[in-house]
């Protein structure tokens, strides 16, 4: 299963890199190291931690399924085929996957029977333009769901089917009560990876097609239902941001690439690298998970990888 990768052979790893003391407090233990715990996917994205079955769900777009690893047994089986080339997923809080679908140019949500509920696959009603291929997605607290919506599922017949776009590139709120799918920032040139702060008065956005990438930050605003006042975050050099999740101290875990940057870049509150977290392969996204949130886990390309780290992922992530 190595792919050509290989454990630390001693602790510390070095694959953990400290680039400023704040990152000492919440980097892996000593003697914590990263593991691969599957490879074999065309392109490993969106995980999410079920805790209640201690299993996780991650996506392999271009395979056109949702794979399960389980913590108990470490066994990989296939959750979902076909996924509609599914791409982010996460959960509400009642606890039910949602996910975004490339292929169907949409986004569901699994009910608790297993049935399958249409979220959002128009703008505007169902007179509406059809999505371009929704791409990452959060659930807030009061039950709304936010989710980027790039063109990347619908350039070629890879991860989804080529297609011309008919909308700009959106990042979208859908109400909890209504159903009803407002644009809450429509100036990100392909917005990818997107979170909100631990408290929620802030939301993180990748814009993949700025030069230089570019992470987004928006004040949560109008009762938290729009965005506002956006600004850059941060320096954030060189490589690419993709997905993303805060941990509950506010610091932003990235999926970073490519080349010599793969693996995962974590940013303090105010916006400064201070480590990484060295993979062979680009990390595309990540959450948190295991019994006390503190097992990160990293989809990064023909992989999946974990380590154990001294802080916890924030709700909702």
């Amino acid at each position: 299963m190595s792919n050509g990768w290989h454990p630390a052979q001693s602790y510390p790893d070095p694959a953990i890199i400290t680039l400023d003391p704040r990152f000492d407090a919440i980097k892996p233990p000593m003697n914590a190291a990263v593991e691969q715990l599957y490879t074999g996917c065309r392109w490993s994205e969106g995980p999410v931690w079920f805790g209640e079955f201690r299993s996780l769900l991650w996506s392999d777009i271009p395979n056109n399924r949702i794979l399960k690893w389980e913590e108990e047994t470490a066994q990989v089986s296939i959750f979902r085929k076909p996924s509609n080339y599914a791409n982010g997923n996460t959960r509400d809080r009642q606890g039910r996957l949602v996910t975004c679908e490339h292929g169907t140019r949409q986004v569901t949500r699994t009910e608790h029977d297993g049935s399958i509920t249409v979220i959002c696959n128009r703008y505007d009603g169902v007179d509406g333009k059809p999505l371009n291929s929704p791409n990452d997605i959060v659930v807030k607290s009061d039950g709304s769901i936010w989710f980027t919506d790039p063109a990347f599922g619908i350039l070629g017949n890879y991860e989804g089917f080529k297609a011309e776009p008919e909308l700009p590139t959106n990042v979208y709120r859908v109400d909890p009560h209504t159903g009803r799918t407002t644009v809450v920032a429509g100036d990100i040139n392909f917005p990818n990876g997107l979170c909100f702060s631990p408290d929620e008065s802030r939301m993180y956005i990748v814009e993949s097609r700025s030069r230089p990438r570019a992470i987004r930050v928006y004040d949560v605003v109008e009762d938290g239902t729009k965005l506002a006042n956006s600004r850059i975050f941060g320096d954030i050099g060189e490589g690419a941001p993709d997905g993303f999740r805060c941990d509950v101290h506010g610091n932003l875990w990235c999926g970073w690439g490519p080349g010599e940057l793969n693996g995962v870049a974590v940013f303090a509150p105010d916006g400064k690298i201070i480590g990484r977290i060295a993979l062979p392969e680009r990390c595309a996204n990540l959450c948190f998970g295991g019994r006390s949130r503190n097992r990160l886990f990293m989809a990064a390309s023909r992989s999946l990888y974990a380590v154990y780290v001294n802080t916890e992922g924030a709700v909702g992530g």
